[in-house]
């Protein structure tokens, strides 16, 4: 029996619903390249943009999210990278390490980045010991990072530092002794070894995550950076991260001195492009 044209088209109404919500669980907004930040372009940026420069070049690919990293010669272009985002509608998402003056710029134009840092190793026998030497050590960066209203990120870089279990004790430590504003940051180029446990290491630092740092992942870091959409494995730990619910902030890296950053961003973009159109496949 031919349906009504009338029905037919309430059922056409709600596929199309259907359809949409579906794509809208396989792509949350944290992937979307307005909501991505852009990360490892300042220094690693093969053509040495400047400030405005690098501004102009994350509004041309749609980014509207920095964290910005630096060496000693960028510590006074620091006001003009804060003026030039806020030109470009680019927003000043994190912060590398920590300097007074940046902290006191955050101050003047009102802007409360977060802070990564990376979680140190200790030497200590105990992972006690370790812990609170750990905790200890991000102290006085917590509490300056606390009094300009910043969120303040443990960032893996390798060692005991950068175990997911580790990173996850000295943020509560920290949170224990009322810095409630830790938590910590994750860079899949710093974690190839956990690569097979990336399910259970996500599940456990997820309360906590400031910012997820994606990247093409091969065993054994071979290489270590590489575009996403190049390696053997991210399509499954995309496919972790979306089925976590994990919604927060997401980054695509350059890190790669000897090319040209914009490429760097386009090429992960585009690869992050094939791997949600393959998720859930």
């Amino acid at each position: 029996m031919r349906l009504p044209f009338w029905m037919r088209n309430v059922f056409a109404i709600l596929l199309a619903l259907g359809l949409s919500f579906s794509l809208l669980a396989q792509e949350p907004d944290n992937l979307s390249s307005g909501n991505l930040v852009a990360w490892c372009i300042v220094p690693f940026d093969a053509k040495k943009r400047g400030p405005a420069q690098r501004a102009a070049m994350l509004k041309e690919l749609g980014i509207t999210r920095c964290a910005y990293d630096w060496r000693k010669e960028h510590v006074r272009q620091f006001e003009e990278e804060i003026q030039a985002y806020q030109k470009q509608g680019i927003e000043f998402f994190a912060f590398w390490g920590g300097h007074e003056e940046a902290f006191r710029l955050f101050e003047k134009y009102d802007l409360q980045p977060q802070v990564w840092r990376t979680l140190k190793s200790p030497k200590e026998e105990s992972q006690e010991e370790k812990v609170e030497v750990a905790a200890q050590a991000m102290k006085e960066l917590a509490q300056s990072t606390q009094a300009i209203g910043c969120k303040l990120g443990l960032y893996n870089h390798g060692g005991w530092g950068g175990e997911p279990a580790n990173l996850v004790a000295v943020c509560l430590r920290l949170r224990e002794m009322g810095f409630a504003h830790v938590g910590i940051v994750y860079n899949w180029h710093h974690g190839h070894g956990r690569i097979a446990s990336w399910a259970e290491d996500l599940a456990l630092m997820q309360p906590y995550l400031h910012c997820l740092n994606l990247n093409g992942m091969n065993d054994d870091a071979d290489p270590k950076i590489l575009a996403l959409g190049q390696g053997a494995h991210e399509q499954e730990m995309l496919q972790v991260v979306i089925e976590s619910g994990y919604r927060g902030p997401i980054g695509i890296l350059d890190h790669q001195k000897e090319l040209d950053s914009k490429i760097a961003l386009q090429a992960n973009l585009d690869g992050l492009a094939v791997l949600k159109a393959k998720v859930g496949k």
